[in-house]
């Protein structure tokens, strides 16, 4: 039985996460897609507080709340069924998620959202964050909540329940750049048209060396690519003029998709070069979501610090 060691209220950052490379490996028997993908998370994100004690509850607020009010069954309640059935006893309580992250963008942020809830229950029932039970909880949840868990830098495979070690990282000056339409992940998949039972022959993931400059490490991610963005792209070619539009601006090293989409990367050497280029891209596409960052392992970022969305005044989240 778990044992509650605090009643006070508990927040947790949720950063969204960032598939720096995504290969498709096979797909198994059961229809299942198997991966191998480069993980980083950025200095953005959701927030989620826990005020522990009482019946399980979720309230949602913040830009992309709405997006979210058809939603019968947010990931942060999903996750806290899965950890309440493996822990007899489990605290639960009311959680708040303030939502500033782009939905079904292909940048985790549900799966960061439940990974922030597990962390914030674990806490509030004095359990390890890599407790057992906490780790299948984040594996029944869903396929990139386990990544988003650990929080580290590091080559994500399987389904997503495989982890490789952490990786050393540069910090990496980063633009994300949403143009507004959702991608849904099975479609995307679909229309990958691997047959259940295929395998694939593909080099290994590339990943960061110690000493790594970020150009050293942006050379050796040219040398992948995110294989669902050919799928994405046909589903929803707003990706592509995307892609090409980050991949114009001054400065911009690596233009790439984020896992199924439909959200974008560019990599820059410099903070003021993708601080830059996120201003010109506001200003140049103001409904787009468009925010400077930088990538890296995941952090407690406090608010004071945290980069804030660049963007037009009149912009709404997606």
């Amino acid at each position: 039985m778990a044992a509650p060691v605090s009643q006070d209220v508990l927040a947790a950052f949720a950063p969204a996460k960032v598939n720096l490379t995504l290969a498709v490996l096979g797909r198994r028997d059961d229809g299942y897609h198997l991966l191998s993908s480069l993980v980083a998370f950025a200095e953005i994100g959701d927030d989620l507080v826990l005020t522990p004690g009482g019946a399980l509850s979720l309230v949602v607020d913040g830009p992309g709340a709405r997006a979210l009010a058809g939603d019968p069954d947010n990931l942060v309640t999903k996750a806290a069924r899965a950890l309440a059935a493996r822990v007899p006893g489990l605290t639960l309580g009311a959680f708040r998620l303030t939502k500033r992250l782009p939905v079904a963008s292909g940048i985790g942020g549900g799966s960061a959202d439940a990974a922030a809830a597990l962390r914030l229950l674990a806490r509030a029932n004095g359990l390890a964050p890599d407790d057992p039970r906490v780790v299948d909880a984040a594996r029944d949840t869903g396929a990139d909540v386990p990544v988003c868990l650990a929080g580290r830098v590091c080559v994500m495979e399987g389904v997503g329940e495989a982890l490789g070690p952490a990786l050393p990282c540069p910090a990496l000056s980063a633009v994300l750049v949403n143009p507004g339409v959702p991608v849904e992940t099975r479609a995307v998949f679909r229309d990958l048209a691997l047959p259940p039972g295929e395998t694939l022959s593909r080099p290994p993931a590339p990943t960061p060396s110690a000493g790594d400059t970020p150009r050293d490490l942006i050379a050796r991610l040219r040398e992948a690519g995110n294989d669902l963005e050919a799928p994405a792209t046909r589903l929803a070619p707003a990706i592509a003029r995307t892609i090409d539009a980050v991949a114009k601006t001054p400065g911009c090293r690596l233009a790439r998709m984020s896992g199924s989409g439909a959200t974008v990367f560019g990599l820059f050497e410099t903070d003021a070069a993708a601080a830059s280029a996120a201003a010109r891209l506001a200003t140049a596409r103001p409904g787009w979501w468009t925010v400077a960052t930088r990538l890296g392992a995941a952090q407690e970022v406090p608010p004071t610090v945290r980069r804030a969305p660049i963007r037009a005044p009149s912009t709404a989240s997606p």
